[in-house]
């Protein structure tokens, strides 16, 4: 074998469980698509802040440094996650696209875009949501004719500025995103429900510190959702206040598009510029879709990011993985820690 460890993908996840797999002796590769180790955090939209401060958004054996009850800009995770990589005493390929993974004799073959080959006894399957926008069927929208862009094409709002914009969602992306095109743009956030907002701080404390005293934030329920539920907006009070002042307007989803143009609910249209659908990510794994370890939809078949289908196969940073926070920063190193524990134990049987 090549490895004892392929871990695909990087960013918190790859990296987190490639300083886990280390902590218990073995030798992880892993394999980067990007040109930097630090995932997808590069291509965020600009103004991205994280939900958790500083002091909640550390990875294993490195903290984030700075005012702990900061919540740090995007290039800062960026920094970051560069530095935490730096440290690593591991294998890490970057611009290492995986093609797909097949089962060979006790292990794995890795096919990678550019044609090479490895081999390993065990693969981590890391490479999160963001590679995979959900585009779900909007009415009409296959006929629209203005700009359609997904919100992880999304970087900021200038080249939107004096148009009508309708952003599509109810997650804490789509709210910022459509607040954030609101100061220079005419914004529709179109919903199938009302908003839900969470507040940002209860009791002068940040939301997270109350999720981890309370052991919400580490609870094992991902094991018990079929399907993960939609979360609410952390908001200060400036979001639901640009709500209800009309900057975004909120409305109930389209019913019909084509042409430049949308139907409400109410029968009217309107011309209307581009069409913003921050509508979230699925697993990016199509490197497995030929090994028969997902189901129909490509969703992974695995129970706490151990696979139900191959022993010596592992996920990590899936949403709902095993808890809330199981695809975040701050949660992402206590599932690598289990899955590298449950490999290596594996590995010596």
């Amino acid at each position: 074998m090549d490895a004892e460890v392929v871990v695909i993908g990087g960013g918190q996840s790859g990296l987190a469980t490639a300083y886990a797999l280390r902590r218990q002796g073995l030798t992880p590769v892993m394999l980067e698509a990007a040109d930097r180790p630090a995932g997808s955090w590069p291509r965020y939209y600009d103004s991205l802040t994280l939900f958790s401060p500083a002091r909640y958004s550390s990875l294993p054996g490195m903290p984030f440094g700075g005012d702990p009850d900061r919540y740090p800009h995007r290039d800062e995770v960026v920094d970051y996650l560069t530095a935490y990589a730096d440290r690593l005493d591991a294998d890490i390929r970057t611009g290492a696209r995986v093609a797909e993974v097949s089962a060979e004799g006790e292990g794995f073959g890795i096919a990678l875009a550019d044609g090479s080959l490895l081999s390993a006894r065990a693969v981590v399957a890391a490479s999160g949501t963001f590679g995979n926008p959900h585009r779900p069927a909007l009415p009409g929208l296959q006929d629209f004719t203005g700009t359609v862009l997904h919100a992880a094409d999304y970087r900021a709002p200038e080249p939107f500025a004096g148009q009508r914009v309708i952003v599509v969602g109810a997650g804490n992306s789509a709210v910022q995103i459509a607040a954030e095109l609101a100061t220079v743009a005419g914004v529709t956030l179109a919903t199938r429900a009302p908003v839900r907002f969470a507040r940002q701080h209860i009791l002068g404390r940040d939301l997270h510190f109350w999720l981890t005293v309370t052991g919400l934030d580490t609870a094992p329920l991902g094991r018990l959702l079929r399907t993960p539920p939609t979360q609410p907006v952390l908001d200060d009070g400036r979001y639901r206040s640009a709500l209800n002042s009309g900057a975004p307007d909120r409305r109930a989803l389209f019913t019909e598009a084509g042409d430049g143009k949308v139907t409400w609910a109410d029968g009217t249209t309107e011309q209307v510029d581009a069409i913003v659908p921050a509508t979230g990510y699925r697993p990016d794994l199509p490197y497995l879709a030929r090994l028969g370890a997902l189901d129909a939809a490509g969703r992974p078949l695995h129970r706490d990011g151990a696979s139900l289908t191959h022993p010596l196969l592992a996920y990590v940073g899936l949403e709902w993985q095993r808890s809330l926070s199981s695809n975040s920063l701050r949660g992402v190193g206590r599932d690598a820690v289990r899955t590298a524990r449950r490999l290596a134990a594996r590995l010596r049987r």
